[in-house]
């Protein structure tokens, strides 16, 4: 299981958020390239980036910031919030990211979002199935759809998606544990799916848990940044 730290910008900080909630932010660090460059060297290969301005805005705001991580270090980035057009994920990939998440244009613009699929790979677009209750949230947490996550998922799964990255808003930020219930349910009826799990991360024994349900990776933020995971734990647990 690939141990994906995460950093997310607003402002070109490296910031936390509760719950999705932008009135509950935290800024861990006014330099990201800073942080990823800690990730990278204690021996981490993957690093998830979400762009929170683009996220609730009109499209790709801090690429600026991709393109000095991507250029900074030998992480591979997966790129997500504010993917809202052709354009944005032109952006994003020559600013260096190596993986897109789109998620509100999965719902609201699925013909683009096919597109991408089509012309890039599965292997370069993954599925953002971000959820409050039993419904899809869209534009950075604000606002649920009227999809429910299994049909939505398996929807596109049949339409060649091969990786989601599923968030349990409810947990996320509050170290209180992950939705292993929900991911369990989601390896079971979409086994061929590469499932990255996200949000609630506390310590070691949850990143076991997930591994034990043999998900593809996971994506950890502030249990890292409080000191509750160290690094080195992470990297030993995944070799």
């Amino acid at each position: 299981m690939y141990i994906i730290p995460a950093i997310d910008l607003i402002e070109g900080k490296a910031v936390r958020l509760t719950q999705g909630d932008y009135s509950r932010k935290k800024v861990y660090n006014e330099n990201p390239l800073e942080v990823a460059k800690q990730f990278a060297d204690a021996g981490i290969r993957k690093l998830h980036v979400v762009d929170l301005d683009g996220a609730r805005g009109g499209g790709i705001v801090n690429h600026k910031v991709l393109e000095s991580i991507a250029g900074g270090t030998d992480l591979e980035i997966d790129w997500g919030g504010g993917m809202k057009s052709d354009n944005d994920l032109r952006i994003a990939f020559e600013s260096g990211a190596h993986q897109v998440t789109g998620g509100t244009i999965a719902v609201k613009q699925p013909e683009i979002f096919l597109g991408w699929l089509e012309r890039f790979g599965a292997e370069k677009i993954i599925l953002g199935t971000d959820v409050k209750g039993d419904k899809i949230a869209v534009s950075g947490w604000e606002e649920a759809s009227d999809r429910e996550l299994f049909e939505f998922l398996a929807d596109y799964v049949a339409k060649g998606v091969r990786y989601t990255i599923c968030t349990d808003v409810s947990k996320d930020g509050l170290l209180q544990g992950t939705a292993r219930e929900l991911y369990g349910r989601i390896r079971q009826e979409q086994p061929e799916v590469k499932l990255i799990a996200s949000g609630g991360v506390t310590d070691m024994n949850d990143v076991k848990a997930l591994a034990a349900l043999d998900c593809y990776g996971v994506i950890i933020g502030k249990a890292i940044y409080e000191g509750r995971i160290s690094l080195k734990e992470l990297v030993d647990f995944s070799k």
